[in-house]
């Protein structure tokens, strides 16, 4: 980030933030007023796109996240399968004996102990488990795949409807 001045270099580390270039120009000292303008006019500045860009990949790399590994935990949500949460006779499984695809699919887990009425009380344990928005997941990997796009380049038919149909 050399080629860039002080200010540049903030608009950088707070675009990176939210990816927000009106909100990253105020946060860097930029107008407010003019916030907008001054972050879409920074965004075409090549060295500006450069450094986002570097940036962008050192961070990436630091934190090991990339496009293919947020696609496969998005494709973990929306293929998952509940019977794996079960063995063969319909018994829970322990969450330390889920795999890793179904662990990642679950949300949350609840489990409540309680006793029916009567003198001694039998003990029994609820478990409820919560997965991820399946929906919400497979939409994403639709939207990434461009299946929606296909969806829409449907072949139009016109259909001309003659006022005099009773004659």
């Amino acid at each position: 980030m050399t080629k860039l001045n002080e200010k540049q270099a903030r608009f950088v580390e707070e675009y990176l933030v939210d990816l927000n270039a009106a909100q990253a120009a105020i946060r860097a000292g930029y107008s407010q007023k003019t916030a907008r303008t001054q972050g879409q006019r920074l965004l075409t500045n090549a060295d500006i796109q450069d450094a986002v860009s570097e940036a962008q990949k050192s961070r990436s790399a630091r934190t090991q996240i990339t496009q293919d590994r947020v696609i496969q935990e998005i494709a973990r949500l929306g293929l998952s399968d509940v019977r794996k949460l079960f063995d063969d006779g319909g018994r829970l499984f322990q969450p330390h004996e889920w795999d890793d695809d179904t662990a990642a699919a679950v949300a949350s887990i609840e489990v409540d102990q309680r006793k029916e009425p009567g003198e001694d009380g039998e003990r029994y344990t609820v478990t409820k488990i919560k997965a991820w928005d399946k929906n919400a997941a497979l939409e994403k990997l639709c939207k990434h795949l461009g299946l929606y796009e296909r969806d829409n380049e449907q072949k139009q038919v016109v259909v001309n409807i003659r006022d005099d149909l009773d004659d």
